[in-house]
């Protein structure tokens, strides 16, 4: 789960980062009276939207004016951002965020993600900031400085000052630095964040850290524990197709394939979508049902999937260990008489009550591809969605 720039910022306020005072907006007049409330001569619009390269894309604009405000937050609310994380559709901009200016000497990075390899919290910090932390480290890594950081000890003053040095920030403002980066880290633990990223991290002429952007990516898992991260999400920026499936615990990702895919078990769901890559298909959809799926998730699943109109065939591939083959068989020809199937359909079933899954599937009468092994179900489907059989 992703939040808002604000949204971030809210969280990490609370831990002591320091951050240049805003307001979120949804219209043009609520910016204004922003902006008026705030004060000064100089104010930030920014576009609000869970993508990165806002400014590069036109949602970020300087004002130095409240008529500018009034310019600027009438051309970006609205509008159809599009960056290199958007995609070539874009993304609607339903809400803004108004900040006051700030001066800025030096923009930093700082990001902290979970090492799998290590099963510790990587702090990574950069002099470049205000850039794409990958580009940043496919041309000049050096410049990346890692802290790798037990959680049983949590981030030392040592290490934190250490970092601030690497990336420039002056000795007079390493106190300023140590806050922000302790604050970072606490707050990245106790929300169980996957990602807490501040690009930029800025040092200002008088010497003050500020994160000037924040970022905040969740751990769907571990939400549970916190319900009033859950009260932030905003289901305009996620796919509606994924918000639906998450309502019947379906674990759905949409793909720019025309492959629908179907099956019980992450692992398998990957290397469904690989071998159907293989034979030269493309998936439409990540979809793992899980092991507990009955006729009503499997119909369910299918009605998502159906969604994408550029759907042309539907692979289901089930191994039945938790998940019995006859069930799923139930739910699949449930699911194809209730949707009113008009792609082709193939099936491929291996485990328990195999036998039976089968023969619900021959009797029903219904026009299904049948296939004994992966690589005859992806040969096949790829086929079918080519208009062959």
């Amino acid at each position: 789960m992703k939040l808002h720039e604000y949204q971030s910022k809210e969280i990490l306020r609370k831990y002591g980062v320091a951050t240049p005072r805003g307001t979120p907006c949804f219209t043009v007049d609520e910016a204004v009276d922003a902006a008026r409330n705030l004060g000064g001569k100089v104010w930030v619009v920014k576009a609000q939207i869970h993508a990165g390269g806002r400014g590069k894309g036109g949602g970020v604009k300087v004002a130095k004016s409240l008529d500018e405000v009034r310019e600027w937050a009438s051309k970006i609310l609205g509008m159809q951002l599009v960056t290199h994380q958007t995609g070539p559709a874009g993304q609607k901009v339903r809400r803004i965020f108004i900040e006051e200016g700030a001066d800025i000497r030096n923009e930093l990075y700082l990001g902290m993600v979970v090492d799998r390899v290590t099963q510790k919290v990587c702090v990574m910090a950069s002099s470049e900031g205000g850039m794409d932390i990958e580009e940043v480290a496919e041309h000049t890594p050096e410049k990346i400085h890692k802290v790798y950081v037990d959680p049983a000890l949590g981030l030392a003053d040592a290490d934190a000052d250490d970092l601030s040095r690497k990336i420039g920030i002056p000795d007079a403002s390493l106190p300023a630095a140590r806050v922000i980066l302790k604050a970072l880290y606490q707050a990245f633990w106790d929300t169980d964040a996957s990602l807490a990223e501040i690009n930029p991290l800025i040092l200002t002429g008088d010497g003050k850290v500020l994160a000037l952007d924040a970022k905040m990516t969740f751990d769907s898992n571990a939400l549970f524990r916190h319900p009033e991260i859950v009260a932030m999400r905003d289901l305009d920026e996620e796919d509606p197709a994924e918000v639906e499936a998450s309502r019947f615990d379906l674990s759905y990702i949409s793909l720019d394939g025309d492959i629908g895919c179907l099956v019980n078990g992450a692992g398998l769901a990957m290397a469904t979508m690989d071998t159907i890559k293989l034979y030269g298909g493309n998936p439409a959809n990540f979809l793992d049902v899980g092991g507990g799926a009955n006729k009503e998730k499997v119909t369910e699943a299918f009605k998502i999937m159906l969604r994408n109109p550029g759907l042309k065939a539907i692979l289901v591939n089930i191994f039945g260990g938790i998940m019995k083959c006859d069930t799923i068989a139930e739910g699949v020809v449930a699911a194809a008489r209730e949707v009113k199937l008009a792609v082709p359909l193939v099936v491929r079933m291996k485990g328990t009550n195999e036998d039976l899954g089968k023969k619900i599937l021959a009797e029903s009468g219904l026009p299904i591809i049948s296939a004994n092994n992966m690589a005859e179900a992806a040969e096949r489907v790829v086929a079918a969605a080519r208009g062959g059989h």
